[in-house]
């Protein structure tokens, strides 16, 4: 097989859940401990920081990353879902892991992965994990997929656990409120090992605390800590959050050995784009008129998005919009402004929301059109839009994949 079919047997035969759902997902961390023993635990043999949450962890993630590059650290990174090529999963020091290490990397373990009829995210994370290895990495920063104490990821013994937010998402496997949600995410804090928390409440401050004084590990709420401001390249003032999150990370990895200096900071949030290839966070894809678009895609991560697009002038606003099928889409089109121009497709995957679904849930008073693909209601909003209107591009990691 070569690249192309490594991959499209990799969509075909394995169960993906930013495809397929609920049916992809795995309730035990059996497979990834019985895949990575047989490769030989490929992921105890560098360090790691591990880094779960509702909304922020991508970027938080490449944040790191970026920072430690700076630092001269043989960094690996590991992030989910991709918008363009799978191996935008498997990253070190920016550079996408090889094809031929993927394409050997499915021909070796072809049988062994469908005999225990492992999944795609499985199979992906045991790739990452071996690739590290295989590369020697210093440090690997590792992105959770879905949730924490059940996410293939957490097989791992980082030097320091990260949960960015936690917001109401995948409730049908994580739970039906902040507190059954937090203690999944919260599964990734480990025996001794310190644990950075972005943002809590009254709801999910005591459940940190609590998992945090059993494990013995220290605990720091980023939100709640004071530092200096530091530029970036990453966009939105939701990424301010995200930054004390890091600063907060940063800040312990100091304390834990790790030479990391003000300026290995400065450059390297500053150049998490060039650093990582980080795309699709407050995404400015063109300008006169602004075209920008962003992978947030829950009812939390586009409340920020609608108090960024509050503060950015514009005359009018355009909307395209797609979602997948598990979305609160009646909340989250009651968040955008009522009074904006709304382009309405369906993201190019079988998880879908579909135009015929969607009409059900669009208000009667919404200035609405739907399209067959969101390439054509792109290209309808354009033909709308005025120099100084806005287009935003959203609702779906899918759907800013297929225009990026």
């Amino acid at each position: 097989m070569n690249y192309c079919d490594t991959v499209d047997w990799l969509y075909e035969k394995l169960p993906m859940f930013q495809r397929i759902g609920a049916s992809a997902y795995k309730k035990d961390l059996g497979n990834i401990e019985s895949l990575t023993k047989q490769l030989g635990n490929p992921q105890k043999q560098y360090a790691s920081v591990h880094i779960a949450g509702t909304n922020g962890k991508g970027s938080t993630s490449h944040m790191i990353a970026s920072v430690l590059q700076e630092a001269g650290y043989k960094t690996g990174l590991t992030t989910s879902p991709h918008l363009k090529d799978f191996r935008e999963r498997i990253r070190v020091n920016g550079e996408l892991c090889l094809k031929e290490f993927v394409i050997d990397f499915i021909r070796q373990n072809k049988k062994l992965i469908e005999d225990m009829e492992a999944s795609f995210f499985e199979v992906s994370i045991a790739m990452a994990f071996e690739y590290f290895a295989k590369e020697r990495v210093d440090i690997a920063v590792v992105e959770t997929g879905l949730g924490g104490r059940l996410d293939s990821t957490n097989i791992i013994t980082p030097v320091l656990s990260v949960i960015t937010n936690i917001g109401l998402d995948h409730m049908q496997f994580l739970g039906n409120t902040l507190t059954e949600i937090a203690g999944e995410k919260a599964g990734i804090i480990k025996q001794g090992i310190p644990v950075v928390i972005g943002e809590a409440n009254e709801e999910t401050k005591p459940v940190f605390i609590r998992k945090a004084t059993e494990t013995g590990s220290e605990i720091i709420f980023a939100e709640e800590r004071e530092f200096r401001h530091y530029d970036s390249d990453l966009k939105g003032i939701y990424q301010e959050k995200n930054r004390k999150t890091v600063l907060a990370s940063i800040e312990i990895l100091q304390n834990s050995g790790y030479k990391i200096s003000e300026e290995n900071i400065c450059k390297g949030l500053m150049n998490v784009t060039k650093n990582t290839g980080l795309r699709g966070r407050w995404d400015i894809l063109q300008e006169n008129p602004l075209i920008i678009a962003d992978t947030a895609h829950n009812v939390h991560g586009l409340t920020e998005i609608v108090k960024q697009i509050s503060q950015t002038p514009y005359q009018n606003l355009h909307l395209v919009l797609g979602f997948v099928n598990d979305k609160d889409v009646d909340t989250i089109l009651g968040l955008f402004p009522q009074n904006a121009y709304f382009y309405f497709s369906e993201p190019d995957i079988p998880r879908k929301l579909s135009v015929e679904e969607l009409k059900k849930s669009v208000p009667k008073n919404v200035n609405a059109l739907f399209f067959d693909s969101i390439g054509e209601a792109l290209e309808n909003a354009k033909k709308n839009a005025a120099p100084n209107d806005l287009i935003y591009i959203g609702g779906s990691t899918f759907v800013v994949a297929e225009i990026i």
